[in-house]
């Protein structure tokens, strides 16, 4: 197990170098020269040249992409001499629009993307393979067929459509709740709650019909394995055989699916948080898009793909725990 989780952790490693390559590639060589868009519209040649100099920009860009991975782990600075920016590790660039370090901008609006991921998170895994679970139960009764229609229409619905009808109902129509904005948990638990509760079901829904399909399905396979009729034929309880021998093994694709779900909404739900004004992740990438802030959007790339990489470790690991056959071959 110890060296499963070496490798895991060298494999991750890795993967966010090539990550960070290719990211770094992407945003300075093909895109617009970062010094004009500090500089701005009315600057002279002469300027542009000596921003590039105080920035390391008229290095190779090797060069450039080792000095941007040192910044990552030791901190770096932007300029010479008293003009000099400080960027304090991790540094993932510096916003000359913003006058704001990188990290520092994520930082502030990590906890409101948290927030909307981990409350949407637990009402569609909970709502997903709680229906997936019913349907596969029902398979063929009118419980199954209404469910099955419903996650159809859940799948169907575009994400800032329902927004904006749920803004429409239930903020303007009939005032049950407020508009959606950050309020911290600490200061009214209460108003955090309706705050939120609408982002949630936004995002919610759309998950959840997927996972309920995909539930369905996993359960229905699992039923037509020889060890479910070796569990019935002992003449175990029904309860006993969905709970402990059919959901246990279906569940294992749902994790897989959720931790990469999960791990790309951390680095922000751009439509949702740009529809409600929340200023999370996904809206400082809509912003910094807008702008052209190409140190912002860069990133909250290398965010939302380390996000993802260490949802696929964890994946990996609970695999082991979820499925004996995965912590045999460990």
């Amino acid at each position: 197990m110890a060296r499963y989780l070496v490798n895991r952790v060298a494999a991750m490693a890795g993967i966010l170098l090539l990550v960070c390559l290719f990211t770094y590639a992407v945003f300075f060589l093909f895109s617009p020269d970062p010094a004009v868009q500090i500089c701005g519209k009315t600057c002279t040649p002469e300027r542009i040249d000596q921003i590039r100099d105080n920035l390391g920009l008229d290095q190779p860009f090797w060069s450039q992409f080792l000095t941007f991975l040192k910044g990552i782990f030791v901190g770096r600075s932007y300029g010479d001499g008293v003009s000099a920016v400080q960027c304090s590790a991790p540094c993932l660039g510096y916003s000359f629009q913003s006058s704001q370090p990188v990290t520092d901008m994520m930082l502030q609006r990590l906890p409101v993307s948290a927030t909307v991921a981990i409350g949407a998170a637990v009402l569609w895994l909970l709502g997903g393979v709680s229906a997936g679970l019913l349907s596969a139960v029902r398979e063929g009764t009118w419980v199954d067929k209404t469910l099955t229609g419903l996650t159809l229409g859940g799948m169907s619905i575009p994400n800032y459509v329902l927004a904006l009808v749920l803004q429409y109902v239930l903020v303007v129509r009939l005032q049950w709740l407020p508009f959606p904005q950050a309020v911290p948990f600490s200061d009214d638990p209460v108003q955090w709650f309706l705050n939120f509760v609408m982002p949630w079901i936004v995002l919610a829904v759309g998950y959840a019909a997927a996972y309920t399909r995909l539930t369905r399905a996993n359960v229905i396979d699992t039923l037509q394995e020889n060890f479910l009729r070796t569990a019935r034929a002992k003449g175990l309880a029904p309860r006993l055989v969905w709970r402990r021998h059919a959901l246990r093994p279906a569940l294992t694709p749902v994790v897989t699916v959720f931790g990469m779900d999960f791990a790309g909404l951390l680095g922000g739900a751009l439509i949702t948080e740009t529809v409600f004004g929340l200023n999370g992740v996904g809206k400082l990438a809509a912003d910094s898009i807008a702008k052209n802030d190409q140190p912002v959007i860069m990133g909250v790339t290398l965010l939302a793909a380390f996000f993802v990489v260490i949802g696929n470790v964890v994946v990996d690991l609970v695999y082991t725990v979820i499925d004996p056959r995965v912590r045999v071959g460990t």
